[in-house]
């Protein structure tokens, strides 16, 4: 890039150096006009509202990203909760399918054993109602909610 200098005593000539604008003028109030009017206004300047655009750019991409990121996040945890739902689920319904000689009402709490045979069963006896000796191996007690789920029951002790 060659640069040439003018000496300081040249006159220059505003019409080379220098464009106006030729188009259509604002007529209307000050307050209006697309571009400042007032001698005291800062300099409408296109670098300047470059500067502007990019910087709302930036500061949009990061409001941006952080909501998706966010979003993200929500459809993680919703996705761990549907993941739990359907295994309580599963559970709720083989546990359902185990065979059961009475009937099983809310709120009740259910013992499960199982037999050497691999089937299982529920029962009414808990494994300290056959003296801590149960017939077959003990699976767990579970209660019966109004919702037809199972809870697990820890027994304590």
């Amino acid at each position: 890039m060659h640069l040439e200098l003018l000496p300081i005593d040249s006159p220059m000539n505003d019409e080379q150096d220098f464009k106006r604008h030729e188009g259509e003028q604002h007529t209307g109030l000050t307050r209006t006009s697309p571009y400042p009017v007032s001698r005291m206004a800062r300099p409408y300047d296109l670098v300047d509202l470059a500067r502007e655009i990019e910087r709302a750019d930036a500061t949009m991409t990061a409001v941006v990203g952080g909501k998706l990121e966010l979003i993200a996040d929500q459809i993680r945890r919703l996705q761990e909760q549907a993941r739990a739902l359907l295994a309580a689920a599963e559970r709720d319904a083989a546990l359902h399918r185990v065979e059961c000689r009475f009937q099983k009402q809310p709120g009740g709490v259910y013992h499960l054993y199982e037999r050497p045979d691999g089937s299982r069963y529920f029962s009414l006896l808990a494994p300290a109602d056959w003296g801590h000796r149960p017939p077959h191996a003990f699976a767990g007690s579970f209660r019966l909610n109004t919702d037809m789920s199972f809870t697990e029951v820890v027994e304590e002790g």
